[in-house]
């Protein structure tokens, strides 16, 4: 018994001594487990040690506080308990006979089998995860966690433990706490069976990702799910997380886990639009850091690869900003080497053109021509002189087919052509990398560049590319107008010969005539032998004068027949109306009212233009032809009032008349010269009787979102000034309807922010002011059938309430607070409001909402609403409702009139709560602070500065001593005292004295017992 007995205090302090070693973080825990692993490995009987090794780890388990002390306890003891597991296998035991091998692996299989600490420390656990202590569960998560991690990766357990292990954790992955919860989804990373489509944990986790409220609980799953079809969706939505960590590891577990091929072409082209565009910097740096060089690393770093694997002619802007991304970490030298098979003349061979290699050749030339004078001799290497790349252009693009309708009916003919024309895209913009300064070569382009507008067989949708970059070579826009209208005159009204029509019958004529002729000619010749040879000579004179004259006819007749044979020299022009030349010829009018100035008026080519072209056009019969011909006639009459005002009836029944997209462009027509020339336009009564016309339900549906941005743009550049419209505009914003239109949601977004707060000018905040009831009384009296009945009310004014809150407004410094606070108004109105019904149901609303307001200081302001909040404590019967407005008294009133509002229920109420929290001298002195006014604040801050906590039982304070605490807390007045700056020793001393040290709690228990 008693070497039983020595033995027992042996191990005690054994363990006492290695758990307080283990705190410390500078000890070696190798050894400290070592040396407890051979005195647990001695002993027979270990039951006793199991016990007490529970009894010193339940105090580390009682800390919720992530204290560097607990931690290293609880990483010591993951160490010990799994430091009876098999070492892994390496690769030299392959060579090992194979008799060895037998007999390490049934020791092993024993060993796996005969592990009792750990087995009982998984049992201690498990039992303890249910307990009320959050730190308790906290710790049994964290531990289980450490332990299963600690494991070889070969380890096994038994299926018993496992399934209890993986039911406890699921348990716990739904705790109130989330780092119990972040803990549990930690401790289930090696339960998870990626392979089974019912797997628990695969399913806790998305659950978790989906729904989980907590962004660090989200991280966590995010860290440790596997991988696999049914996850990788649930992973991709966590790159639209609506925390910055949370995208950010989502990008970094794709990057780490996830091959590029293991994503679909619309996958990729998402996650490289939202990451490259996302509002934090730290993702754009992870999708340009980790991201992109892990996808480049597994397509070994082959750039063409990495655009064939996304949609480059649907999503050419993606792959551009992709290509810059990965340019801009990559060094100069290395572009150089990786640029596109460009020949001796740095070209891509016409034969070698591809969609993804003309792709990266025009981003290498954009990112390296965006480096300024750093950047001149690079060009040079990767592209040639402007001359050599026109004449490659022209012939590229004179190469390109034009499709018939049949022709367009077969799909890999219209294929093909689509691909040249997305080439010849590219093409085209490679032209602003091009050095156009000297004068042949800039003449040359230009040259090129009216020959392909020019040419019939040019495609339509190379049309505006190719005079947005005419234009841009042209200086001023008196050369550009002249250059446009020459290609437009040439294009539709092209010189041709003129050919006369074929005369059968003067043919017919002509050709028997001349036979007659030479019949004659043949007898008078036969004539004239004959008298010759009967010697008659004066005959044979005449005969021979009637054949000359009989010549001179037949080459009159002959001379005839081929002037009527041969075609016209005579060149005239024919005008072409058909649809595509209607539609080249407007594409160009538009990009060339585009590029001109602001300040160019319109001159008589314009003007001629415009009679001849554009106002015939928007009567045409082709949508195509109507819709360009009416964003033509908006760009013009940009440039001249008086335009405007004579087209702005014309425009304004387009926008209600006509098709959905040919309503919409008008509409921006009509707003831009809204936005230029303000209502002036509309105030003819021709116009304001148009834009009174009502319009049916569906073409308002179609048109609203246009005519909210529209409206939005109106009101924030100050054209409109008006509370009904703002009032409409949120409650569009709210409409359900409206839920899958995203533009719509973000434009009127970011609008309220800019229209109330960004701009510190008091007409928006008391628009907002005077829109708030509207907005109210609408929502409150909306019927059930409506939309607007699902919308949350209370929602809806706190957005009002924090747009017009003056500490969120940003101002100028010189901007007085109380000039922009409108608060206080809107208070007053509210007042007013349930004064006028004090029995109406928003009249709760308006009584929680008043204690959200941000009110000034103005004593005026705070005399009147006093008054009206007294008349309303008067008529208001709902008891939460008083409740509020009776705080919203106290709050208002200075320390003096709050004991004079104070009634004694009131009293009582305070009495009765603090009663129960201080002491019975603090009660005494609240009550004789309320009977002396002046002391209320003294009293109030002293109670709130003192502890509240006190010992149960604690012994009653003596008179003398309340005396001198009352005197004490009279004669405690703050002193203003400089601040010392401490020095780092003491700071470190004071870090010190903070760390939690477990030895006390022991050593206390030890004496105890």
């Amino acid at each position: 018994d008693l070497s039983e007995g020595k033995m027992t205090a042996d191990n005690e302090i054994e363990i006492k001594e290695a758990f307080q070693r283990a705190q410390k973080g500078h000890n070696n825990k190798a050894k400290l487990v070592a040396s407890l692993n051979s005195r647990y490995n001695k002993l027979e009987d270990k039951t006793l040690f199991h016990e007490e090794f529970v009894h010193y780890l339940k105090y580390a388990m009682i800390v919720y506080k992530r204290e560097p002390t607990v931690e290293n306890v609880m990483e010591f003891v993951a160490r010990f308990a799994t430091s009876f597991q098999p070492p892994p296998k390496t690769e030299d035991d392959g060579a090992r006979p194979e008799a060895e091998k037998e007999e390490e692996e049934e020791e092993e299989d024993d060993a796996e089998d005969d592990h009792p600490f750990l087995s009982f420390l998984f049992n201690f656990l498990l039992e303890s995860h249910k307990a009320s202590s959050h730190a308790v569960r906290f710790r049994v998560c964290q531990l289980i966690n450490k332990l299963l991690g600690s494991m070889a990766e070969n380890a096994q357990i038994d299926d018993d433990l496992f399934d209890l292990i993986h039911q406890a954790m699921l348990v716990r992955a739904t705790d109130k706490f989330p780092n119990v919860r972040i803990q549990a989804a930690l401790a289930m990373t090696r339960l998870q069976q990626p392979k089974d489509p019912d797997c628990p944990t695969i399913n806790a986790y998305m659950l978790i990702l989906e729904n989980d409220t907590n962004a660090e609980v989200r991280r966590a799953v995010l860290s440790c799910i596997a991988m696999s079809p049914r996850t990788l969706p649930k992973v991709l939505k966590r790159t639209r997380d609506i925390k910055e960590n949370v995208r950010k590891l989502a990008y970094q577990v794709l990057a780490e886990k996830v091959h590029i091929k293991a994503l679909t072409i619309a996958q990729r082209v998402v996650l490289l639009q939202q990451g490259l565009h996302d509002t934090s910097e730290a993702v754009r740096e992870v999708v340009c850091s980790r991201l992109l060089p892990a996808w480049m690393l597994r397509l070994d770093g082959n750039f063409t690869e990495l655009l064939h694997r996304l949609d480059v002619e649907n999503c050419a802007q993606t792959a551009l900003d992709t290509l810059q991304a990965i340019f801009r970490g990559t060094p100069t030298e290395e572009l150089l080497q990786n640029r596109a098979q460009l020949d001796n003349r740095k070209l891509v061979p016409v034969d070698s053109l591809s969609c993804e290699n003309v792709l990266y050749w025009r981003a290498l030339c954009e990112f390296i021509k965006g480096k300024g004078d750093d950047g001149d001799e690079m060009l040079e290497q990767v592209l040639p002189d402007a001359a050599t790349y026109a004449d490659y252009l022209y012939g590229y693009l004179k190469a390109v087919p034009l499709l018939s309708e049949e022709q367009r009916a077969d799909f890999n003919q219209l294929e093909l052509v689509m691909t040249k024309e997305f080439i010849s895209q590219q093409l085209i913009r490679l032209i602003g990398c091009l050095d156009t300064n000297e004068e042949g070569s800039r003449k040359r382009v230009l040259a090129v560049l009216q020959e392909m507008l020019a040419l019939p067989q040019t495609p339509s949708s190379l049309v505006s590319l190719l005079t947005e970059k005419l234009l841009t070579l042209l200086p001023d826009d008196h050369r550009r107008i002249q250059t446009v209208a020459e290609i437009i005159s040439d294009v539709r009204d092209p010189i041709m010969e003129a050919s006369k029509p074929v005369d059968q019958n003067m043919s017919r004529r002509q050709q028997v005539q001349l036979a007659e002729v030479k019949v004659r000619i043949l007898e008078a010749k036969q004539t004239l032998e004959d008298c010759i040879a009967a010697q008659d000579f004066s005959r044979a004179g005449e005969l021979k004068d009637s054949i000359a004259e009989l010549e001179n006819h037949r080459n009159q007749i002959l001379q005839e027949v081929t002037e009527s044979s041969q075609p016209s020299d005579k060149e005239i022009r024919a005008e072409k109306s058909d649809p595509e030349t209607l539609l080249r010829c407007l594409i160009m009018c538009a990009e060339l009212l585009k590029q001109m100035s602001i300040k160019t008026r319109i001159g008589p080519t314009i003007s001629a233009l415009m009679s001849s072209l554009v106002l015939p056009s928007i009567a045409n019969a082709h949508p195509a032809v109507r819709n360009m011909a009416v964003v033509c006639l908006g760009t013009c009459t940009l440039h001249s009032k008086e335009l405007a005002k004579t087209h702005m009836v014309l425009l304004l029944q387009i926008a209600q008349l006509d098709e959905v997209k040919i309503r919409i462009s008008a509409l921006r027509a009509v707003i831009d010269l809204l936005l230029l020339f303000g209502f002036q336009l509309l105030s003819e009564s021709a116009a304001t009787q148009t834009a009174s016309q009502s319009q049916s339900p569906e073409r308002q549906e179609e048109d609203a979102p246009h005519a909210a941005e529209g409206l939005a743009k109106l009101m924030y550049t100050g054209r409109i000034s008006s509370a009904k419209m703002l009032s409409r505009l949120v409650l569009l914003w709210y409409n359900p309807v409206t839920e899958d239109d995203t533009r719509l949601r973000h434009c009127l977004g970011v609008f309220f922010q800019l229209y109330a707060l960004s701009l510190c000018i008091r007409v928006h905040q008391e628009v907002v002011e005077e829109g708030f009831l509207p907005t109210v009384r609408t929502l409150m009296n909306a019927p059930a059938t409506s939309p607007l009945a699902e919308v949350d009310i209370n929602n809806v004014v706190e957005l009002l309430v924090e747009l017009t809150r003056p500490s969120a407004l940003i101002k100028p410094s010189c901007v007085c607070l109380q000039e922009v606070c409108v608060h206080d108004y809107l208070a007053v109105r509210m007042c007013g409001e349930m004064l006028q019904d004090p029995t109406a149901p928003e009249v709760r609303l308006y009584a929680k909402t008043l204690s959200n307001l941000e009110l000034s200081r103005g004593e005026t302001v705070r005399k009147d609403l006093q008054t009206l909040l007294q008349q309303l404590v008067q008529v208001v019967k709902d008891r939460v409702c008083l409740r509020a407005l009776e705080k919203m008294v106290l709050q208002l009133a200075d320390a003096r009139e709050q004991a004079e509002l104070l009634r004694p229920k009131e009293v009582m109420q305070v009495l009765n709560t603090l009663s129960k929290k201080l002491q019975l001298s603090e009660c005494r002195f609240i009550v004789g602070a309320l009977l002396r006014p002046c002391e209320v604040t003294r009293a109030l801050v002293c109670t709130g500065q003192r502890k509240v906590g006190t010992a149960k039982g604690g012994r009653k304070p003596s008179r003398r001593a309340e005396s001198s605490e009352r005197s004490a807390r009279r004669q405690n007045v703050p002193e203003s005292l400089a601040v010392v700056r401490p020095s780092r020793r003491a700071k470190i001393a004071a870090l010190e004295k903070t760390k939690l040290d477990l030895n006390t709690l022991i050593n206390q228990e030890a004496n105890v017992s």
